[in-house]
């Protein structure tokens, strides 16, 4: 009952401000103000002031509003640790059947950083994958390692 007081003396406030602005020659403004002035009374009137209000003061809707709170969490905390383990179940049940079939390609072994035994120089007949290699080589070299 006080909240359907309240926004009716909104409404009726907001109103008296726009015949003002009215009388000052300011039409759109006034216009404007007289809409955001009748949002409260029409709230009031549909019934949305009355269920928020039950809503505020309902013990069970906020146990309701923590349960949604903790789905939430645990939501988002399940899927971090998705993220963290590297995909869905279905991403992993894939990569487990890649791993068992014996036609799978294992993967290559890590290059060494060390010093490589091949020449700084390459022939002209080289392909183009030693190409781009030789490129990350040479940067490598510059910087010492």
């Amino acid at each position: 009952m006080i909240a359907e007081t309240v926004c009716s003396a909104v409404s009726a406030a907001g109103l008296g401000i726009a015949v003002v602005t009215a009388y000052r020659k300011r039409y759109l403004t006034a216009v404007r103000v007289a809409a955001y002035s009748l949002v409260p009374i029409g709230l009031v009137m549909t019934g949305v002031v009355e269920w928020l209000a039950d809503t505020a003061f309902s013990p069970t809707a906020w146990a309701g509003f923590a349960v949604l709170g903790v789905a939430w969490v645990l939501f988002m905390t399940t899927r971090a640790v998705e993220r963290r383990r590297g995909g869905t179940r279905k991403e992993r049940r894939a990569a487990a059947r890649a791993a068992e079939r014996p036609d799978a390609v294992a993967p290559a072994p890590a290059p060494s950083l060390g010093q490589s035994s091949r020449p700084a120089s390459r022939p002209a007949s080289a392909s183009r994958g030693e190409d781009d290699f030789s490129d990350i080589e040479a940067i490598l070299k510059k910087h010492g390692i």
